[in-house]
């Protein structure tokens, strides 16, 4: 059983190494797990390469088999434990960069305060994710991004907007647009979400819905390098259009200015999610009891 884990825990990995990292164990002892099981098995469940480590099929089919029976068996005896007077253990999110930003801020410093021997682990995404294969406990996503079959917790404020902002000079030099279709000339700083198409900039008034499909001589990649666009729009490049949250601060140093108010787009706050169908790790109950007992903005 300890080989199967270290099998599973390499191939969700992606690598000894990072296994290593997240488990504490040397990469040799589950080097050595994992030959171990493939001898006993009489099949390759792991390619590996100087680059990387792959399961094989054989490797993916015990992957699929196995792996929810382990979650369920770390549930279980994790809540053998939550009937200790404070709950204790690991709780790993993945959460797009926004609810990183925007949302944990407020959130995990008082919650680790409460819960010191709750060991927190964040990890930034944003690409679609099986939160049970990759090893999560819970996600952060928007509603129209949740998986199926999952349990949704509202998690930080209920309503957002996106604001579309330029720096004075770049207005002084190109004019203030006034509607959405004004952006078509004039240069937007775009984002793209990883192996997906450009989103368009979706905008409403009065019940008007326009999304707008504008141009630009800079794309960014969303999250990881947003405030790569956000600095080059305070440089005068060209118009961005982000959370109001996130580009808050730079309205308050008058860095950027609001454009086009009367159009932002407003939409739902984030929401937890966790899978429905196995029992609740005591992190994670905590984690929900506590966002839940916090103040609706």
């Amino acid at each position: 059983m300890a080989d199967v884990e270290a099998f599973l825990l390499v191939a969700r990995a992606r690598g000894f190494r990072e296994a290593s990292r997240i488990s504490g164990t040397s990469s040799s002892s589950l080097s050595d797990a994992v030959k171990r099981l493939e001898a006993e098995l009489g099949v390759r469940l792991l390619n590996r390469t100087t680059r990387s480590v792959l399961p094989t099929e054989a490797g993916r089919g015990l992957m699929e088999r196995l792996g929810p029976a382990f979650s369920e068996i770390a549930s279980a005896l994790d809540q053998a434990t939550s009937h200790r007077d404070r709950p204790a253990g690991a709780l790993k999110l993945n959460v797009p960069a926004s609810a990183a930003r925007l949302v944990l801020p407020r959130i995990v410093p008082a919650f680790l305060a409460a819960y010191p021997d709750i060991r927190l682990e964040i990890v930034t995404d944003e690409s679609f994710v099986d939160i049970i294969e990759g090893g999560y406990d819970a996600g952060i996503r928007y509603d129209e991004r949740l998986e199926q079959d999952m349990i949704a917790v509202p998690i930080g404020p209920r309503e957002q907007r996106f604001a579309l902002a330029a720096s004075p000079a770049y207005l002084a030099a190109h004019g203030t647009p006034k509607t959405p279709r004004d952006l078509l000339s004039h240069n937007c700083i775009r984002g793209r979400f990883s192996g997906r198409a450009i989103p368009g900039w979706e905008f409403e008034r009065d019940g008007e819905v326009l999304t707008i499909e504008p141009s630009g001589s800079l794309v960014v990649q969303a999250g990881g390098a947003t405030d790569l666009g956000i600095d080059a729009a305070i440089s005068g490049l060209g118009l961005m259009y982000l959370f109001e949250d996130w580009l808050q601060p730079h309205f308050q140093s008058k860095a950027l200015v609001p454009v086009m108010e009367d159009w932002w787009l407003s939409f739902s706050g984030p929401f937890l999610y966790y899978p429905g169908r196995r029992l609740v790790p005591s992190p994670l109950r905590a984690f929900i009891d506590f966002i839940k007992a916090m103040p609706r903005v």
